[in-house]
């Protein structure tokens, strides 16, 4: 009976280690994502593009508030078309799926699109990470949504 609890014991100890593990995993995780969003914003905030180009993976894929589709050297052209006066993010969630993870926030900017128009934009944004082989994560697609006032 003693070995029993010995054991069992030892099973509980070895459980919320391997609990712990994950869960400061996630979190370390999970801040990396967010400060890889933030480097992001930064670019946009700074009208320096170039900022962008190594978080995106190969086969990014961005879906736009009006519902295009675009890659990565596409969302770059405009990136760098577009110009900004203020960019801001709101309400950043980060949630770890092993070696994946999304981004969820909202985004508020000012400035002058593509064609030289003044905008004003408030989108929901999701961003989809994924830790590529080498360890490095890198986004593989993005949605805006605009929100509805």
């Amino acid at each position: 009976m003693k070995r029993f609890w010995i054991l069992s014991l030892i099973g509980l100890v070895l459980s919320v280690s391997v609990v712990g593990s994950q869960s400061a995993k996630t979190s370390e995780t999970e801040q990396a994502v967010a400060a890889l969003e933030q480097q992001w914003l930064q670019a946009q905030k700074t009208n320096n593009p170039d900022l962008i180009v190594p978080l995106l993976a190969d086969n990014f894929v961005d879906t736009s508030s009006e519902g295009k589709f675009t890659d990565g050297p596409g969302m770059l052209a405009t990136e760098k078309a577009t110009k900004y006066q203020s960019a801001e993010y709101y309400d950043v969630k980060v949630h770890v799926y092993g070696n994946a993870a999304v981004a969820t926030g909202e985004f508020k900017s000012k400035g002058t699109d593509e064609s030289g128009k003044p905008f004003t934009a408030d989108e929901r944004f999701t961003d989809t990470w994924v830790k590529m082989p080498k360890g490095k994560w890198q986004c593989v697609a993005s949605q805006g949504t605009p929100v509805k006032t």
